[in-house]
């Protein structure tokens, strides 16, 4: 593994979804997630997988590997788009499988996608937690913890799918410290998933500090963000609901780049752009049908941070 890539990887698993759907088992905590839409299903199913082909032909074409997987729907899966929650991968060839709250979100995970990682990649070790999902205990992946590689440091929003148990366990197999804090939106709810706040890429960070409801705990966060040497990047409540906080630090033929939608792009301040472009390109990504579920590029996006075989 390339130290310099440590944190942005060369290659990420995607799947391409065929019955994409607005989730109804998660409305009631997602509040960036649209209500059930008045078009036709195939219509938003259909729009869903030319703006996912999009991004694979964007992403291609900047040099990053991409493992693309097909959902044709056999089972009901409408959030399979966004891998990132059932599984991540980690330096020493381990991989992770999560405990997912929704029950239909459950049914994402796929053993021919491990057996790929397994194939092509060097893997020594697979924990599975879903089991835990029978104690009704949850940690989303990387929806619920953002990982800094480099200070091995796992950022994680308090909520009930990021349970502390499960977040003690794996932080301990996998060598990372957790760093948990309660957040509140500009409503006062809770926010579900802590990657839509903060994104850490190589040499900055765009974190929501707003968001962060304890005062004393929102300081130690921009600390220690601002202390592994990075410029930390403030985002505001209405950045963070353009998915702003939503991008992922990727390496391409070129270098660095940010991957973030279209939307979240134009959300950035003109300080804010010329800060990331310092370090890494943006690459904006068309995905307006694809955010009407809740999530954004960074929650398409599952990084593989291992050694190729």
């Amino acid at each position: 593994m390339n130290y310099r890539n440590v944190q942005a990887p060369t290659a990420v698993v995607m799947v391409r979804p065929h019955r994409f759907a607005v989730n109804p088992e998660t409305l009631a905590d997602n509040s960036f997630q649209a209500r059930p839409l008045e078009r036709h299903p195939d219509a938003v199913a259909s729009a869903a997988r030319e703006e996912f082909d999009g991004c694979v032909d964007a992403l291609l074409a900047a040099g990053v590997r991409v493992h693309v997987f097909d959902d044709f729907g056999q089972l009901e899966t409408p959030d399979s788009v966004f891998p990132n929650n059932w599984f991540s991968t980690h330096h020493g060839g381990r991989i992770a499988i999560y405990p997912m709250y929704a029950p239909n979100r459950r049914r994402e995970r796929r053993a021919d996608v491990i057996e790929l990682l397994k194939s092509t990649y060097r893997v020594q070790e697979v924990i599975d937690y879903s089991g835990l999902e029978y104690d009704n205990l949850f940690l989303e992946g990387t929806g619920a913890m953002v990982f800094d590689h480099l200070e091995r440091v796992a950022y994680v929003a308090s909520s009930h799918r990021a349970d502390p148990v499960v977040l003690e366990r794996f932080c301990t197999a996998f060598g990372y410290e957790p760093m948990a804090f309660p957040t509140a939106d500009a409503e006062g709810r809770p926010i579900y998933h802590t990657n839509v706040l903060i994104s850490i890429a190589t040499d900055y960070a765009l974190v929501c500090l707003a968001a962060i409801s304890d005062d004393a705990r929102r300081a130690e966060v921009a600390d220690r963000l601002a202390d592994s040497g990075r410029e930390v990047l403030d985002l505001s409540f209405a950045q963070v609901a353009d998915f702003a906080g939503n991008a992922m630090e990727l390496t391409g033929t070129d270098g660095r780049l940010l991957a973030l939608s279209a939307r979240a792009a134009a959300a950035l301040t003109d300080t804010q752009r010329a800060a990331v472009e310092q370090s890494a390109r943006l690459l904006p990504l068309s995905i307006p049908t694809i955010e009407l579920a809740g999530g954004s590029v960074r929650c398409m996006l599952a990084g593989v941070h291992l050694t190729p075989r």
